[in-house]
């Protein structure tokens, strides 16, 4: 069928799979060969029409033991994958060891280089730059998808999106390297040993925002072991004595800061190797779900979809805030729910006063946990809908926007009944119980959710599909069938940020109350251990893999944590203020003693934001480097200037 069409004979001899295409059984052939078309054609033929709307790339048919061809596998030339990381930016290591832009012009001066050296560019990256051509494949002219009238079209809609949405296309994704992979897993997972994470080949695997993730997760951890060692003896020996804990509050309060400010310099000096510290994002490309009528970016001068930024803005404080207060009330009414349970549990025990009793105190708890989860992940799907709803042309913005609505809404939902026991009921007792049990019942649903359960399901996959294709006679390249049938029934991976998040949390359990239950960043640490490996885990074994990103930083999520650092000042400060100890020092004023806490509390505000003023964000050789880049870009216009004027001027 498809292996008739003249456009498809331009692949290399040497043609290397590198991502898989998946339509819909029964696509009809005139919708094929027109999408395919898109994809190969070249800008020869149409200017700055497919240098735009096409993406110039390869594609094979890969026919399936039932002789279906619904699998497409692209791949690039050589020289196409060079000029599409010029296109997005791709920063190299050059032969004097700086990092710089690739551009196809200057190859020769980056290190590694070679016209015969086909890995130059990471199979993550090579990947990378095919996800980006086939993203911006953008209809132009066409008022339909041909083949099927009802999936309209429109100038500047993506295409990919179209037939995403249209059932058309079930799934893009990229293909894993067998050999590499076992390779990463030996190093990674493989062994149980105590040592630092393959970061450097985790990230040429996968890309930088997964790297700097598990890079993350291992520093958190590390940062982790002396709140443990710590709390440990205030947890066995000083229990009830909260003055106590005032020193052991103190140093949460300042370490929270240290690791902070200390973990940008880390990212600094990583993202700097890989490049992505110096790459340019501030002409991202529109997001692929981003629809709008078609114009001119004032910026770059390029035709893109164009949408009004005051229907955004109404989308977003008619219909989306009124709908998170919403939620946010409904997670207040459950909690007080859950309050109910618990006195009743208590009225129980109080009545019966045996074993079984005093167990019936940990249920509402438990079952108050479980409800939280599944109320955050319900949630989620509805937070992501609204986000797509609000039509953000930047993935960026998209993300910060999703963020802000999914991080409110688990705060309130996680830790409202700690600070509603802390602070209305005073109840320190019911709160280190309450304390403990959502975050060892967090942890262990997580745990379930995100690796075992996948896991299992996926190995029970794989080996009905090892026993299909042992059965099958045929002279198709089995490897390369079996390959493609396993990964695409693999669970798809949706980025990092249900683990930032579960992080995030944990922190808010680590710092907000740490002066009532110090073994929280045992557990924490513990928790996180087992989570290194069986987020290696799912990475290399459950999910698809998934598609590089650059990134500099973790984003919003550094954010997130410094507010989150900022409010345990103020919650600590509040329940040792409150401890019967320190009341005991104040008992002819109690204005004196809230001047006391409130004094307190700004004085340790001051001395956190002066941390963070001190310590530099970047190390200074890497401020060195970036300095000099910066002043050669500089001299360079300059040069380019003096070049354009003298040539005008002897014109």
């Amino acid at each position: 069928m498809a292996e008739s069409w003249p456009f498809l004979d331009t692949f290399e001899p040497n043609f290397r799979p590198l991502v898989v295409i998946e339509l819909a059984k029964g696509t009809k052939e005139e919708t094929i060969e027109w999408f395919t078309k898109r994809i190969v054609d070249k800008k020869a033929n149409g200017g700055e029409y497919n240098m735009i709307f096409c993406a110039q790339l390869l594609v094979k048919p890969l026919v399936t033991e039932n002789g279906d061809e619904h699998f497409y596998l692209v791949g690039a030339s050589h020289l196409r994958l060079l000029l599409g990381a010029e296109t997005v930016g791709l920063v190299k290591e050059c032969t004097d060891n700086s990092m710089r832009t690739f551009t196809y012009s200057s190859r020769k001066t980056f290190k590694d280089f070679a016209d015969d050296n086909h890995n130059f560019l990471t199979m993550a990256e090579c990947q990378y730059i095919i996800k980006h051509e086939l993203e911006n494949l953008r209809a132009k002219d066409e008022k339909m998808i041909p083949g099927y009238p009802q999936a309209k079209l429109y100038p500047g809609k993506s295409i990919v999106r179209r037939l995403l949405t249209s059932g058309i296309l079930v799934q893009i994704f990229p293909l894993h390297d067998r050999e590499e992979l076992k390779k990463l897993r030996h190093s990674w997972y493989g062994r149980v040993k105590v040592g630092y994470q393959p970061l450097d080949e985790i990230r040429c695997y996968f890309g930088e925002t997964i790297a700097l993730y598990f890079g993350f997760l291992e520093y958190f951890t590390f940062a982790l072991i002396p709140m443990a060692v710590i709390g440990i003896p205030y947890y066995v020996f000083a229990w009830e004595d909260y003055d106590k804990y005032v020193m052991f509050a103190t140093f949460n309060l300042l370490w929270s800061t240290v690791i902070l400010e200390v973990w940008k310099r880390i990212c600094a000096i990583m993202t700097y190797r890989w490049g992505t510290l110096l790459m340019k994002r501030q002409f991202e490309e529109p997001r692929p779900g981003f629809h709008g009528v078609l114009g001119i970016n004032p910026v770059t001068g390029r035709e893109e979809p164009v949408y009004s930024s005051i229907k955004r803005q109404i989308r977003i404080y008619l219909v989306s805030l009124p709908f998170v207060c919403l939620c946010l009330y409904f997670s207040l009414y459950v909690m007080m729910i859950y309050f109910d349970l618990e006195q009743w549990a208590l009225d129980y025990h109080e009545v019966n006063e045996s074993n079984f009793s005093s167990l019936m105190l940990f249920v509402p708890s438990i079952i108050y946990a479980i409800v939280i989860e599944i109320m955050n992940r319900i949630y989620r799907y509805a937070a992501e809908f609204l986000t797509s709803w609000e039509n953000h042309r930047l993935e960026s913005s998209y993300q910060n926007h999703l963020i802000l609505k999914v991080l409110v809404f688990n705060f309130l939902n996680c830790f409202a009944s700690l600070f509603y026991i802390a602070f209305v009921l005073f109840d320190m007792k019911l709160l280190r119980q309450s304390l403990a049990t959502l975050l060892i019942t967090s942890q262990i649903l997580n745990q379930f959710a995100e690796s075992l359960l996948p896991y299992w399901l996926q190995k029970r996959h794989k080996k009905r599909m090892k026993k299909r294709m042992c059965s099958l006679k045929t002279d198709t390249d089995l490897s390369l069938v079996e390959q493609v049938n396993l990964e695409k029934e693999m669970g798809t991976y949706f980025g990092t940020f249900d683990d930032y998040l579960e992080l995030f949390l944990q922190f808010g359990y680590v710092s907000l109350f740490s002066c009532v239950y110090p073994l929280a960043a045992v557990f924490a640490v513990l928790n996180n251990i087992t989570e290194i490996y069986s987020d290696a885990l799912k990475m290399c074994r459950v999910y698809k893999r998934p598609f590089a990103e650059p990134t500099a930083n973790i984003g919003v999520w550094q954010l997130a944590f410094e507010t989150m650092s900022v409010i345990s000042v103020v919650t600590n400060c509040i329940l040792i203020g409150m401890s019967p100890q320190v009341n005991a020092l104040f008992t002819d004023s109690k204005t004196d003693l809230i001047l006391t806490v409130a004094l307190v509390e700004h004085l340790l505000l001051a001395i956190k934001f002066i941390m963070a003023f001190v310590i530099p964000d970047k190390p200074r050789d890497i401020q060195i480097k970036l300095a000099k880049l910066e002043f050669e870009s500089l001299e360079a216009l300059k040069q380019q200037v003096r070049a354009t004027d003298t040539y005008n001027s002897e014109k």
